[in-house]
């Protein structure tokens, strides 16, 4: 656990972080990526760390990874990649630098060191996990290989290493049906998200698809009656889907995709007003880019994605804390299931 009352002291210390308007205004670049959603004076207050951050990382060889989950200053004003999981396991086996910062949860940043074993991986805080990729363990992958002998594992990529080790491929939300599709076998095992996977076997009707019963507790909550009870009010309104939502939410949904599908897709269409069924920062992040569309309706917030802030990003820098391992031989059995995706997902591509 961190404590608080020492980084903060040590980082005061060490930092001008005094909100700074007049800062804000010399940094009025990266506050134009995040404008509409943060006022200026609010935008002082995160200044002096973003520039600490910044130029930490030249000093220190660092390059951070951010999910598109992360809040607006985060996301517009540290990072150098942002994405979905696929994109950033992707962007990971490119990385140069020795130190990767990853601002997501710790799932993330345990397949960033699985993909580079060589490297410096930090996560800002250790407590950053997720309850989806903790709902399964390599016991229960074993559990599902006994229930259908032969059936190959489809593990999402929101899992521990362990679990990752244990499977044969793994997948995200933007290219689970087709590695399923691709696939030789009748029988697919895929774990741990059990919504995920349901929507899944409508997009494969030719494939037997079995499932672990784990969810996601952002996308679980949302019903198909929120969406209809919304639409009947706001009838102009493009809904839009994860489709780590239940099945029948995603069928009340105009369109479902995977984070970065989500962000083609309001790109692409331009409506007049999206409701994303979703974590509550990917409107944020999106909103200035798309002036023409309006955010509207309620969110759910990940409270561990939220455990990753700017502060404790400048600590983890700082200091080279919270550096994250993975047993090198778990890390090789994973890295096979990991890199299978990732070339699955090229070859599917093209």
């Amino acid at each position: 656990m961190l404590d608080f009352a020492a980084m903060r002291a040590t980082l005061a210390e060490a930092y001008d972080l005094a909100p700074s308007l007049t800062l804000a205004e010399e940094m009025r670049d990266i506050h134009a990526r995040m404008d509409r959603v943060m006022p200026l004076p609010d935008f002082a207050r995160h200044a002096p760390y973003i520039r600490a951050i910044n130029r930490l990382k030249a000093e220190k060889n660092a390059v951070i990874l951010a999910h598109n989950y992360m809040t607006p200053e985060i996301y517009h004003g540290v990072a150098d990649v942002v994405g979905d999981s696929l994109q950033l396991a992707v962007e990971a086996t490119k990385v140069e630098a020795q130190t990767i910062v990853q601002c997501g949860v710790h799932f993330m940043a345990e397949t960033s060191k699985i993909l580079n074993p060589s490297k410096t991986v930090l996560i800002p805080d250790m407590q950053a996990g997720c309850s989806l990729a903790e709902s399964i363990t390599a016991a229960g992958i074993a559990e599902m290989r006994a229930k259908y002998p032969g059936a190959p594992v489809v593990s999402y990529v929101n899992t521990t290493a362990e679990v990752k080790a244990a499977s044969d491929i793994c997948c995200t939300s933007s290219n689970a049906a087709q590695i399923v599709a691709a696939l030789p076998e009748d029988t697919i095992i895929m774990t741990p998200d059990q919504y995920l996977a349901q929507n899944v076997a409508k997009q494969v009707p030719h494939k037997r698809v079995v499932w672990w019963a784990g969810s996601c507790i952002v996308h679980e909550q949302y019903t198909p009656q929120d969406l209809r009870e919304f639409r009947a009010l706001h009838p102009e309104t493009r809904i839009i889907a994860h489709p780590e939502c239940p099945p029948d939410v995603v069928a009340e949904a105009d369109y479902s995709g995977s984070t970065s599908g989500i962000i083609d897709y309001v790109t692409r269409e331009q409506p007049s007003a999206a409701m994303l069924v979703t974590e509550c920062s990917m409107a944020s992040n999106i909103a200035d880019a798309l002036p023409a569309v309006e955010f509207v309706g309620p969110c759910n917030m990940c409270p561990y994605m939220k455990k990753i802030t700017l502060e404790k990003i400048l600590w983890s820098l700082h200091t080279g804390g919270q550096e994250v391992v993975v047993d090198p031989v778990i890390s090789t059995k994973a890295r096979v299931a990991v890199e299978r995706m990732i070339e699955l997902s090229r070859k599917i591509a093209q």
